[in-house]
């Protein structure tokens, strides 16, 4: 099974610890004191983009505090796990460490664990504190901008806040028959991060820009609405600045992030410069979006960006996760006309049948979801298309999950994120009877990669003899037995094409972070590899 998205790697670290810093004023030596070394960092990412972003903002901060990053998590006296609560089998990676975490903090007592992410939810603290014995602190995904106050490493000589922005309390609010905190704070500390530079951004060019935190959909399998909270838009201006930020300090390939991206916009007050808006859904809930900034007006905005030659200052402009319900035809005219945009994108279906989607809670039909899917192709021929898939689920038949396939088959996607159904506790899906044998998820779930594995190679066969522009972002040696690498060859790169198919070709390090020019020669289900032939 391929990665649908791109992941970047972990966070750049520092080759030895950072040491607070000294005054210049002899004067006050006296009032020092004698332990001046501040803790190593290491921040173990789980899950998805948003995860990856609000990872870099952590370790800027701690990084703005004056810690220092530790290559590997035995190194650390301060571990920050931002957790994914999507999948059970992200879960179950946390507490298979909790033994090894025990083991470092008995080999060193200052070490501290921090766990934050989806799997901490404002409902669920007396259970968490069963389940991970080792964790000092659990921080839910709205009080991540309080690390390094909770920590007791921001002080009034700080550089800066790291809660510039926050309000004076927390504010839950009623999801369901849970408790949720909502994102009402995150956009205010966001704008305070990125001005401050508290953003430790793991790549030169390549960059997230979240645009929109939390939730609102009904999906019953999820529990994101419940530990993020409902939708929070940032200011348009802001998420405009930080694209400008982004342009001026060279990023090449930026990707817009929410839990529901296309969302972005509805809940910011209409303004009069937004009079051109005039959408409504016409799937799922009824929302009216007249007069108030949407995903095609921040499409338009950042492509307007431009540098001295008339070109897109960023020239790779991605989101994601789009969900079908706010897929308007605005949003795929943007698509279209807006040269930065990427002919690549993400659209969640999740089954292939109207019924297993209604206990969903996923309010489209599959004939809606193939007009978008002809919407798209009509606007954006060349688009590539990926999904998320769930075998499995509660009342799931044979013939259901057959439905499934032929979907796979009509639309022929490029890539398919699946896993097989896990009850998450506190969604609306735990209550149902999960009463899909294990054995036949498995079997179901094999039989569905297969079938996308097919399809997968065919479509990567298509870009055999052509030439493409990847943005090399990864250095990865050779393996003995790969017949891709070439002879004599002793590293090899990789890095995305614009409808991100992940390209392998040969060269050296001094590539990454550059545009190259690839003739394709081999294609594999989930890669392409080809031979350099130019780099601009």
């Amino acid at each position: 099974m391929s990665r649908a998205l791109p992941m970047l790697d972990a966070l750049p670290v520092a080759a030895h610890p950072r040491l607070a810093a000294l005054p210049t004023d002899e004067r006050v030596a006296e009032f020092l004191t004698d332990d001046q070394v501040l803790p190593r960092f290491h921040v173990w990412t789980l899950g998805c983009q948003m995860n990856q972003s609000d990872s870099e903002e952590m370790a800027g901060a701690l990084l703005a505090a004056g810690c220092t990053e530790a290559p590997v998590i035995d190194q650390a006296d301060l571990i920050v796990i931002n957790s994914c609560a999507i999948r059970e089998a992200a879960e179950h990676k946390i507490i298979g460490r909790m033994g090894a975490l025990g083991r470092m903090k008995a080999a060193n007592p200052a070490l501290r664990v921090v766990l934050t992410g989806c799997s901490v939810r404002a409902d669920g603290l007396v259970d968490l504190h069963r389940r991970y014995p080792e964790v000092d602190l659990f921080l839910r995904p709205d009080q991540e901008p309080e690390l390094t106050q909770r920590l007791g490493l921001a002080s009034a000589t700080a550089a800066a806040s790291s809660a510039d922005g926050l309000p004076a309390q927390d504010t839950l609010q009623r999801v369901g028959i849970g408790v949720a905190a909502t994102a009402d704070r995150l956009p205010g500390t966001r704008a305070a991060a990125v001005e401050s530079g508290r953003v430790a951004r793991a790549s030169r060019s390549h960059a997230w820009l979240p645009i929109i935190y939390g939730c609102d959909k009904t999906c019953t399998y999820c529990i994101v609405p419940f530990s993020r909270g409902p939708e929070r838009s940032r200011p348009f201006d802001d998420v405009i600045a930080e694209a400008h930020a982004l342009a001026a300090s060279g990023a090449l390939d930026v990707t817009l992030l929410g839990q529901n991206v296309n969302s972005y916009g509805h809940d910011l007050p209409a303004e009069p410069r937004f009079g051109d808006v005039h959408a409504k859904r016409h799937l799922g809930r009824d929302l009216s979006l007249d007069g108030r900034p949407d995903m095609a007006a921040l499409l338009h905005a950042i492509d307007a960006i431009r540098d001295g030659n008339d070109r897109p200052a960023i020239p790779r402009l991605r989101f994601v996760t789009s969900h079908p319900w706010d897929l308007s035809d605005r949003l795929i005219d943007a698509m279209a006309s807006c040269d930065s945009v990427c002919e690549h994108l993400h659209l969640p279906v999740q089954a292939g049948d109207d019924t297993v989607l209604r206990r969903m809670g996923r309010q489209y039909t599959i004939e809606a979801y193939l007009d978008l899917v002809a919407r798209l192709r009509a606007a954006v021929p060349d688009i590539a298309l990926t999904t998320d898939v769930i075998v499995g689920f509660c009342g799931e038949t044979e013939a259901q999950f057959q439905a499934t396939l032929e979907l796979l088959r009509t639309v022929r996607y490029d890539g398919v994120f699946a896993a097989a159904f896990s009850p998450r506790p506190g969604t609306p899906a735990s209550r149902l009877p999960d009463d899909v044998p294990a054995d036949v998820k498995r079997r179901r779930l094999n039989e569905l990669l297969a079938l996308q594995e097919g399809i997968g190679l065919e479509r990567n066969q298509a870009w055999v003899g052509r030439r493409v522009e990847v943005l090399v972002d990864q250095v990865r040696r050779p393996r003995s037995h790969d017949h891709e690498a070439g002879e004599g060859s002793s590293t090899r790169v990789a890095g995305r094409s614009r409808v991100n198919k992940l390209v392998h070709l040969d060269g050296g390090p001094e590539l990454v972070g550059r545009f190259v020019e690839v003739d394709i020669d081999h294609a594999g289900p989930y890669a392409l590899s080809g031979r350099l032939a130019g780099v601009h």
